[in-house]
């Protein structure tokens, strides 16, 4: 029999065990940057339930097949309830030997912060933040600063949220865009975003073409004229920069780090000048030093020319803000895209505006606005002549440049000022040389890879060409290829300020956007919203999403005009072509929140496991009857989920039901603010009933997916019958693909007793839901509860309305269900009465492997973005039960016993027509589950003596098991737990992911 198991679980795949004997793989293994938690182990763990039902595993939740691992799956329910014929298989996929590539993956440091960095300085820094502080004052050059980083530290928060929901792969702002709102906002973005970082990179390429151009003037050197001299300079540059972006990644990598330290020691140069006492030569062009009168002059405008008024200037500057996203773009080349976004680009928006702040008031304490640059204007040369101003102040006479607007120097004269300052003047060209190029590299590497993720979309036709990866690291040749056109197009346009209008909308259009996705994510409480990064606010991104569009027309509104009508001419184009993409958005997730009002909506959109909601189909006869049920339920649905009051009615009591009581028991749900739908169904059976429930309910993709009812407690003495229909129908739900879940509570559920004699006038009796014999207790409620019972005197409260406090949830997770059994006491703890509760998991092991499979499945647990309290590894399952619970069980399945010797030959015909009994041969092979099971029991009532709720993996009934013998299976699984216990089985499909896509 083993031999014969061992062959099934080596043919099901996501169960055969590692050929150790096969051939070696090579030394050469993926660097992903972090523990390959999915590496060949032994698989053979399974559940005591099921030789072929497993124990939860990571790789049955890793879909993608890019760390070299081969995609696990886990045993469809068929399979548990059918044990296959092993010749009804395909042969097992076989190893084919290759080792695995090496690939190139960068640290948070140098693949987000750095590059962030290098992106973020540019030119603007060097030449336009001295002119800007000379315009604006000081004071106002501090909120263009705060301004621009309020904006843009807004959209990195965002992007660290959506960034850490799950995996992101290549395509950067384009990928976390599409994947949060869908392709119709997603793909617009994303092509114009590819746009925009193409013309980027010819914006810095410009401005470095201009440096190489006045150094040319400055040596009598220029080629042709100034717009052609640029021309030539840059397009000869692009073409170097296309060349070192050839070579890969890793070149491209050296090539940042060679200009961040050029532009550190630029800056540090510069700092050092402002320290160094002034010569003549220096005085003359507007540099004093340190300067109290200096600074008071220039913490007020002086706007001057076209361009001086506010928004312009702010305009002007933002620019230097936009390469925060350097990083994201580039994500799928790091090692822990999850880890470094949040960290690097923050932390890149840290030091660069210090940067920029030091910059500023640096030059507005030492550099006067108008100097005319002539040692000829020194006072000491000149000491009869009258003057006035500041200047005169400083020993120097200004004042005929200032009144005839001829000044070539100073901070609202001379764009290089820092070279001026600076110790040495060269080392500021060098940095102007590394931030233009370094940035214009980075934009050129950001462009295709959006672009690359955009095209294998297959969202707009024709572009797929540009979508091919050539290397290892899947390099876009020929996207970088295209980008290079688009890049010297612009540059040949040779005109700075007639390209950065067009860039900064692009780039706040983005930011707007990322920023909305972020905002309807949450708001639309998609229980696959878990993003590890918890430091922002819904609110604050909406904030930055209006007011990134509202800058948008603030600094040039004819472009924002433009980028507007661009985005809804392709937004009005994928809508029209309706791609058939799936990819998990909160768009699908808002959709599910207007499903009462716009049902009809939902009808075109696929399901996504991050979309998962446990949709409740609740057999709760008269809800009245059954309030603790109907709160459990009602407690982890409520605003995000569906849940159904399923009501069966025998057909020969159906006259005796009272004409109205669907209304009453609406009313009775409305004054209990449980939000629920009920309904009522006639049939002979609750067998019957629940199977046409299951098919009939719902709407559309309001469709109960999960059946939910309560623990039969007389089962015992109940008849055959009814305890048959009952378990008959946990068979059909499990045949319906439906998940299962057993609520069962020490007092029982039913409460028709305390109707009837309190005198309640609204209990309704239903002989299909047989009551329980015992007594409810009552508990006391909570005011601020999420299901309140005011206004009603016939309310009956259950403890599921009292505040849990700091108790525990414990989960048995003894089979991998696809998550069900994790994912509703995670739901419960997002209410306010559950709030303070831990979770707690625990699962089967063994000693000698108990501290790795407890390191699996926290990192499992992590993956999933739960906030686990313990994991807990059970050992000694394996024990014998105490004899004293062997028998009492025992004495439960006696009455049920056929016993071969009094029957004599007719044992099959007996069983046929008594199904519920239980023969020799059935206790004998089930002996073995139930003695664990037994074990499992006192070991949850030892451990969980505290917990306010016990989870419990419900075991999947094999289709020849008696009805009895399940029933006793499940009681001694949770008999004598004093707190309510669920008995929870999913339909073996994932309902959690630590996955974006």
């Amino acid at each position: 029999m083993s031999k014969y198991i061992e062959r099934i679980r080596n043919l099901i795949p996501g169960l055969r065990r590692p050929d150790n004997n096969g051939p070696p793989q090579g030394d050469v293994t993926v660097d992903i940057g972090e523990t390959d938690y999915g590496k060949e182990k032994d698989l053979g763990k399974m559940s005591f339930f099921n030789p072929l039902d497993p124990v939860p595993k990571y790789d049955f939740y890793a879909k993608d097949t890019w760390a070299g691992r081969i995609k696990k799956s886990r045993p469809s329910l068929d399979v548990l309830r059918k044990p296959p014929d092993p010749e009804d298989f395909p042969p097992p996929p076989e190893e084919d030997g290759r080792p695995k590539v090496k690939l190139v993956r960068f640290g948070w440091v140098l693949g987000v912060m750095i590059r962030a960095m290098l992106n973020i300085w540019g030119v603007i820094m060097y030449l336009r933040l001295p002119w800007i502080t000379s315009q604006a004052g000081l004071i106002l050059t501090y909120v263009i600063i705060f301004m621009s980083i309020i904006v843009t530290t807004i959209t990195a928060t965002s992007v660290s949220a959506i960034s850490t929901n799950g995996k992101v792969y290549s395509g950067g702002t384009y990928f976390m865009i599409s994947r949060s709102l869908g392709p119709e906002l997603g793909a617009p973005i994303g092509l114009l975003f590819a746009f925009a970082n193409a013309i980027a990179c010819a914006l810095h390429t410009v401005g470095f073409s201009e440096i190489v151009r006045d150094l040319l003037k400055d040596f009598k050197s220029q080629m042709v004229d100034d717009v052609n001299d640029v021309r030539i300079i840059g397009a000869i540059t692009v073409v170097i920069l296309l060349c070192i972006t050839f070579a890969g990644m890793a070149w491209e990598a050296k090539a940042q780090i060679l200009f961040f330290i050029a532009i550190m020691l630029s800056l540090i140069n510069y700092f050092v000048g402002t320290v160094i006492p002034p010569n003549t030569e220096k005085e003359s062009v507007g540099f004093f030093g340190y300067r109290g009168d200096i600074f008071v002059e220039n913490l007020l405008p002086s706007y001057r020319g076209p361009n001086g008024y506010f928004f312009r200037l702010f305009a002007i500057f933002f620019p230097a803000a936009t390469g925060i996203l350097s990083g994201v773009n580039i994500c799928g080349d790091l090692k822990d895209p999850t880890g470094g976004i949040p960290k690097g680009t923050l932390l890149a928006i840290l030091w660069t505006t210090l940067s920029y702040l030091l910059i500023s008031v640096t030059c507005a304490s030492s550099v006067v606005r108008d100097a005319s640059g002539s040692l000829n204007d020194s006072l000491a040369l000149n000491s009869s002549i009258h003057c006035s101003g500041l200047g005169c102040k400083l020993g120097w006479n200004f004042d005929q440049c200032e009144q005839n607007n001829t000044c070539s120097f100073g901070l609202a004269n001379h764009f290089q000022i820092l070279a001026i300052v600076s110790g040495s003047a060269h080392l500021i060209t060098i940095g102007i040389f590394a931030a233009t190029l370094s940035s214009a590299l980075g934009f050129l590497v950001s462009a295709p890879k959006i672009f690359q993720c955009l095209c294998k979309d297959n969202i707009y036709p024709y572009i797929g060409f540009f979508g091919k990866g050539y290397g290892k690291n899947n390099e876009p040749l020929r996207g970088y290829c295209l980008m290079f056109c688009i890049a010297m197009a612009f540059i040949l346009i040779g005109d700075l300020n007639t390209i950065a209008p067009v860039i900064s909308n692009f780039f706040l259009c983005s930011y707007g956007l990322i920023n909305f996705s972020t905002f309807h994510a949450s708001i639309t409480k998609s229980p696959g919203w878990r993003p590890e990064y918890h430091y922002y606010s819904p609110w604050t991104s909406l904030f930055g999403s209006i007011l990134s569009f509202l800058l948008m027309f603030l600094f040039t509104w004819w472009a924002a005009l433009i980028t507007f009508c661009i985005v809804l001419f392709l937004l009005g184009y994928v809508s029209y072509t309706k791609p058939k993409v799936n990819w998990g958005t909160s768009y699908q997730a808002g959709f599910y929140n207007m499903a009462l009002s716009f049902s009809m909506s939902l009808t075109g959109v696929e399901d996504h496991v991050k979309n998962f909601r446990p949709q409740c189909l609740v057999l709760t006869g008269p809800p009245n009857v059954r309030p603790a049920l109907v709160d459990f339920v009602g407690t982890f649905t409520k605003n995000i989920s569906l849940m159904i009051c399923g009501n069966i009615i025998m057909e020969d009591e159906k006259s005796s039901f009272p004409q109205h009581s669907t209304d009453m028991l609406v009313d009775w749900l409305n004054q209990r603010k449980v939000r629920s739908f009920y309904t009522s169904f006639t049939a002979d059976s609750l067998k019957e009933g629940a199977h046409d429930l299951m098919q009939a309910s719902g709407l559309g993709k309001l469709k109960p997916n999960t059946l939910v009812l309560g623990y039969k407690m007389n089962w015992q003495e109940c008849k055959p019958e009814s305890l048959q229909d009952y378990v008959n129908t946990i068979s059909n739900a499990f045949d319906s693909s439906y998940g299962i879940a057993i609520l069962r509570m020490m007092d029982g559920l039913d409460v028709t007793d305390n109707l009837h004699s309190a005198g309640g006038s609204s209990a309704i009796d239903n002989p299909a839901f047989e009551a329980d014999e015992v007594q409810y207790e009552n508990d006391e409620s909570d005011r601020n509860s999420d299901i309140s019972d005011e206004g009603s005197d016939e309310q009956v409260r259950s403890v599921f309305q009292t505040k849990q406090g700091r108790k525990s949830i414990d989960i048995y997770w003894i089979s991998d269900d696809g998550g069900l059994t994790l994912l509703v006491p995670y739901l419960l703890t997002r209410r306010n009465r559950w709030k303070k509760c831990k979770l707690r998991v625990f699962i089967l092991g063994d000693q000698e492997t108990m501290k790795e499979d407890r390191k699996d499945m926290k990192m499992l647990l992590k993956r999933f973005r739960l906030e686990i309290e313990d994991v807990v590894i059970i050992t000694d399952v394996d024990k014998p039960p105490l004899a004293k619970n062997l028998q009492r069980y025992e004495e439960t399945i006696a009455p049920f016993r056929l016993y071969e010797e009094q029957a004599g030959g007719e044992v099959h015909e007996l069983k046929r027509l008594s199904p519920w009994k239980v023969s020799d041969k059935d206790l004998e092979a089930i002996k073995p589950k139930i003695e664990r099971t037994l074990r499992l029991n006192e070991i949850i009532k030892k451990n969980s003596i505290h917990a306010a709720l016990v989870v419990i993996s419900l075991p999947v009934p094999d289709v020849t098991c008696p009805s009895s013998l399940y029933m006793s299976w499940l009681d001694a699984l949770s008999y004598g737990i004093h707190c309510p216990a669920l008995l929870i089985r999913g339909n073996q499909e994932n309902v959690m992911t630590f996955y974006c896509q």
